[in-house]
């Protein structure tokens, strides 16, 4: 932890970012909660219930082919605010839906929402390797991730009491305060981020940045591996598993924030406990004993309370994965496409996110038990190994430490 703490002392941008970002992520998970106790409220099926959690990511995907470009050509500080922005309308206009004839209202609410999340995720990431480089980078990288995890902890936790004690509303309007805080804290920081300049059209953009990842086949091999991340997208299956298993021994809201926060106590712990032994090789095995955490994970679902166990073994290997593919590809790309190829890898990311999280309901509603799709999605954490074996093999990938 100490070094995390000197790389936020040197650095003033990534500390007021990293402030920032805790704020932002806080309030994309704290609505979380409400969305799915008001889901499980008004009865939905299975399906509706997957439908919403793909939708979460399936706003990414769509908007991906173009922020990557507008990454590239807008000033970062314009462009993140406008993002704060529309997160605060979308929102507070989740406060108008209270029944399943006002769902459509639903959809695009979180549609916007997610939109913005997405894209803000990605400005700040295409802009970490502008400000930041080597070792600091993936430091900066683990920090994000760490951040991420603590968020989605306190975001889920909290918000379960806040559904649970003061409602559904309060829980809307509370988030949106948060990223009201968030937008004032950037709008006084001072960042200047000199852009490259592209005489090119978006779209001359688009075709350029695919030549290039056709000439530079390694990249997109790490995009594929980093999309495997993608199948944590747990958000469904939990919600399914409350509905099922739990929902007769404690609240809806309670079960639903104490099981993301348990996994997200993982999250938090994995990068602190496995950052010093990060190999190549080592991370092959990571993937590995990802799998088997699920596999677990599947065989304790029925129980409420070995479930949260489990959870938080399936969390410690999650941000570690994340992190260090993402720092392996940002080290592997020229600094012009640094916008639109994470734009793209964060396309392939949300789009297996969004794909696991419609399997699960599509399996669900066909009588597929939830302890087996929880194995199917472990065991594609084993693929990933031998993915990432592969490439190692055949595409002579430098160890992280190489490039420190």
């Amino acid at each position: 932890m100490k070094i995390y703490i000197r790389l936020l002392q040197s650095n003033s941008i990534l500390r007021r970012l990293s402030f920032i970002q805790l704020i932002v992520y806080f309030g994309a998970w704290f609505s979380n909660v409400a969305i799915y106790t008001l889901l499980l409220d008004l009865k939905v099926s299975a399906a509706i219930v997957a439908f919403v959690a793909m939708l979460h990511f399936l706003a990414g995907v769509i908007q991906a082919p173009f922020s990557g470009s507008l990454i590239d050509r807008l000033k970062p500080k314009f462009l993140m605010l406008s993002l704060i922005t529309i997160e605060i309308f979308a929102t507070l206009s989740l406060i108008y839906v209270d029944s399943v004839s006002e769902l459509w209202l639903l959809y695009i609410f979180i549609f916007f929402k997610m939109a913005a999340a997405s894209f803000y995720f990605t400005a700040e990431m295409s802009l970490l390797p502008k400000i930041l480089k080597g070792s600091d980078l993936q430091k900066a990288n683990e920090l994000h991730s760490i951040i991420w995890s603590f968020s989605y902890t306190l975001g889920m936790s909290i918000s379960g009491f806040v559904v649970y004690s003061l409602g559904i509303t309060m829980a809307f309007l509370l988030d949106a305060s948060m990223f009201v805080v968030a937008f004032f804290s950037l709008l006084t920081l001072k960042l200047d981020i000199k852009l490259i300049h592209n005489d090119e059209n978006i779209f001359e953009m688009m075709i350029a940045s695919f030549s290039y990842l056709k000439k530079n086949t390694l990249a997109l091999h790490l995009m594929v591996l980093h999309s495997f991340v993608g199948l944590t997208a747990f958000d469904a299956l939990v919600a399914l598993m409350v509905d099922k298993y739990y929902a007769t021994i404690i609240a809806i809201s309670l079960a639903l924030g104490l099981l993301h926060s348990s996994r997200a106590i993982g999250l938090v712990v994995g990068p602190l406990l496995l950052s010093k032994y990060l190999t190549n090789r080592a991370v092959v095995f990571i993937f590995v004993l990802q799998g088997f955490a699920i596999l677990l994970w599947a065989l304790l679902l029925h129980n409420f309370y070995l479930s949260l166990v489990a959870s938080v073994l399936v969390g410690m290997f999650t941000t570690t994965l994340w992190s260090y593919t993402y720092t392996l590809l940002q080290q592997n790309i020229e600094e012009k496409y640094y916008g639109r190829i994470v734009a793209y890898n964060d396309m392939l990311f949300l789009s297996t996110a969004a794909f696991t999280s419609f399997m699960i309901g599509f399996l669900a509603e066909h009588s597929v038990s939830l302890e087996m799709i929880t194995a199917l999605l472990g065991a594609g954490f084993f693929l990933a190994a031998l993915y990432f074996s592969w490439i190692i093999k055949y595409k002579k990938v430098k160890e992280m430490k190489d490039d420190l």
